[in-house]
């Protein structure tokens, strides 16, 4: 009996590591804390997260730590948080190398409160223009019946050049948005949005040898549904961005809105 019971033990081992292995071809950079939570709540595989961090440790799949980067904390100044959809958004930039190409200029708007990727452009260039299409996306996509019936939106940013030209700040004062920057020297500021962003490099842009900037844009628009829509994050009760987002909507259309009050910490 006890045989049986271990064959049946290591052939599910064996299935999940399989599935394990599936994961990390496609996503090389993903611990085991990411693996075991796509797995149990995006496939539906019933597994311990002990025993998932057991079979990567023995098949060498874990991610390795550099602990010379590991940042020092310290006391930073107070930075907004959200309590409700679309009541922060945070605004960044980042650059992607397509070799034989050159640069591109990424800029992402990510929602705060449900981790919702809401507006991107990616061009040659990052000037205000680029950073209100960004933006401009991100409203016509959240707020389809008008930005000043929802009341104030916080827009937080560092103090770049773009965010801080006289163009973005007069389009963002028309629209009726309240801009956040972000004080210097504190990189936790604007820590969402930078956050998303590093998950954005880890999972597509090192992942790749990118060949032009078509293959490149086409493939980040696929990753950015998939963002939304399939990847669970811990902080919202592995849900998705999307999944949180409609059950809030859904539970209180009324009162979750962007007049919920605002939390710093």
């Amino acid at each position: 009996m006890k045989r049986q019971k271990a064959k049946a033990i290591e052939g599910h081992n064996k299935e999940l590591l399989e599935q394990i292995k599936q994961l990390k071809g496609e996503h090389p950079l993903w611990g085991y804390r990411r693996v075991w939570a796509y797995m149990k709540y995006r496939q539906g595989y019933q597994v311990n997260k002990k025993r998932i961090y057991r079979l990567m440790k023995e098949n060498a799949l874990l991610v390795s730590q550099i602990k010379k980067l590991k940042a020092i904390r310290k006391k930073y100044p107070e930075k907004i948080r959200a309590s409700a959809v679309n009541q922060v958004w945070g605004i960044d930039m980042t650059k992607v190398m397509i070799p034989g190409y050159g640069w591109l200029s990424l800029i992402i708007v990510l929602d705060w409160y449900t981790k919702k990727i809401v507006g991107w452009h990616c061009e040659e260039t990052s000037t205000t223009r680029q950073w209100l299409s960004a933006l401009n996306l991100a409203i016509v996509k959240q707020f389809p019946t008008g930005i000043r019936e929802n009341g104030t939106l916080h827009l937080v940013s560092d103090n770049g050049s773009q965010p801080t030209s006289g163009k973005f700040i007069n389009e963002a004062f028309i629209l009726g948005i309240k801009q956040v920057f972000a004080s210097y020297d504190n990189p936790k500021g604007n820590a969402d949005t930078e956050r998303v962003i590093r998950t954005l490099k880890e999972d597509l842009v090192w992942t790749r040898e990118w060949t032009s900037p078509y293959e490149f844009r086409e493939e980040l628009v696929a990753w950015i549904n998939r963002y939304n829509q399939d990847y669970p994050h811990s902080s919202l009760g592995y849900m998705t961005p999307v999944e949180f987002e409609q059950k809030e909507i859904k539970q209180s259309p009324l009162t979750r809105t962007l007049n919920s009050p605002l939390f710093c910490s």
